[in-house]
């Protein structure tokens, strides 16, 4: 906490008079391109690996990126969906996961969340990334954890594809919906590629010109 609080001390002396004008202009008025949706994990900070400024992402973190198909449930994330794609009519959304992700491993080794009733429903939203494994993927335990957290961004996207209004934007051409992985050791971002089925260097689409 004291950290923060020093942080806070920095933020106000040194860096909110650089910023001044740019939160002046954001006070009545948000318009960002892009909803982020990534894990709740304090490991990934997307301000940080984007290099993003102020009003530029519509952020949302949940335990294990994960997107409640439609009419699962009428919470924080299906609303925040909502509101990004009705309201603030957001051109992308960006599932990103990450490597040593602890809501897919706590799925992965089947632990015993009798204590966290929630914690375990909501991480069964998670199941269907078995559905998505790269045929590639190996079978020692290792690989299989890594390919699982792939195949959960993948099943986080279509679970997104489920929400009306994300089905109707994207079928008018007016939303884009991308998958993401980010690993903690090198920095790097893949990005899945529906045509191949498989995850590429973020490098790679950019070279290519896909946004």
């Amino acid at each position: 906490m004291k950290r923060l609080l020093e942080g806070y001390a920095r933020f106000r002396r040194d860096v909110f008079p650089q910023w001044k004008d740019r939160f002046h202009l954001l006070a009545q008025l948000q318009k960002p391109d892009v909803l982020f949706i990534t894990c709740a994990d304090s490991r990934v900070v997307p301000t940080m690996i984007f290099q993003s400024e102020p009003g530029d992402m519509f952020l949302c973190r949940t335990a294990g990126n994960v997107v409640p198909p439609y009419g699962y449930l009428p919470g924080g994330v299906s609303a925040t969906v909502e509101y990004a794609v009705e309201v603030l009519h957001v051109r992308h959304i960006v599932v990103c996961g990450h490597s040593d992700c602890g809501a897919v491993k706590a799925m992965f080794d089947k632990r015993d969340l009798t204590r966290l009733p929630l914690t375990a429903k909501w991480l069964g939203l998670i199941e269907p990334a078995s559905r998505y494994l790269d045929p590639a993927c190996g079978s020692d335990g290792l690989s299989l954890y890594r390919g699982l957290i792939y195949g959960n961004v993948v099943a986080q996207v279509e679970h997104l594809k489920t929400h009306p209004e994300v089905a109707r934007c994207v079928a008018d051409g007016r939303l884009a919906l991308h998958g993401w992985y980010y690993d903690l050791l090198s920095g790097s971002v893949e990005a899945y590629d529906e045509a191949r089925r498989r995850f590429v260097p973020l490098e790679e689409q950019l070279a290519a010109g896909s946004w």
